[in-house]
């Protein structure tokens, strides 16, 4: 964790390194108050896949996250679809069908959602008090692999990392968990985001493991 503020300078200078944000995350998979201040994730978009391989080959940054790390974990994206903003700006753009070496699942195949906000500070209070009711949903729902919570900044700049099954549970999840849509109801009637994004991708390779397993494995 110490590193982190080490890595931007390295980071802001690394070629072909389009967008990236490094994130702290919550304990376990809860997306409540709480930091897990040994666990944190680098979330970035490339100009081409060469210069993926050039930073894990060849950056310090990996190297001493290898050095220092008790388990990591891996995993390459290709967007599906987007909608909103972070920081004002739209991070994930469709995928060209003619990029070599990518490879998406097919419908039944697994799919990453990443949701990120900015929460306004008088809807803390209300956003974190959701919060416990939507967790248990998530751990109860079948089909999800894995999650975690990832935020920028503590309590205002926040986000979830989930991985699921296939498409199909991601939207029961979304649409047949009654506390899950009260709440996707209250964001839209108080306002309680400045700013929010909401991205589904397909993973087509990982690497390592996640609390002992690969997910996707």
């Amino acid at each position: 964790m110490r590193y982190m503020a080490f890595d931007r300078p390295v980071l802001r200078r690394t070629p072909g390194l389009v967008f990236w944000r490094l994130l702290g995350s919550g304990r376990g998979a809860s997306t409540g108050i709480g930091a897990d201040l040994r666990r944190w994730a680098l979330l970035a978009v490339w100009r081409d896949e060469r210069a993926l391989d050039r930073f894990l080959d060849e950056s310090p940054v990996v190297t001493r996250w290898r050095r220092e790390a008790r388990e990591s974990w891996q995993v390459r994206l290709a967007p599906v679809a987007s909608r909103g903003s972070w920081n004002g700006v739209e991070p994930f753009g469709p995928l060209p069908t003619s990029t070599p070496g990518i490879a998406p699942g097919g419908p039944g195949g697994p799919v990453v959602v990443l949701t990120r906000a900015s929460i306004r500070p008088s809807r803390l209070t209300a956003f974190y008090r959701s919060v416990p009711e939507v967790d248990r949903l998530l751990a109860e729902q079948d089909g999800c692999l894995a999650s975690v919570g990832v935020g920028e900044w503590p309590l205002a700049r926040q986000g979830t990392f989930s991985l699921w099954r296939d498409a199909a549970a991601v939207r029961d999840f979304a649409h047949k968990g009654a506390a899950h849509r009260r709440v996707i109801g209250r964001t839209r009637e108080e306002n309680w985001y400045s700013e929010e994004l909401f991205a589904r991708f397909s993973p087509y390779a990982s690497e390592g493991t996640w609390d002992g397993a690969d997910p996707l494995a």
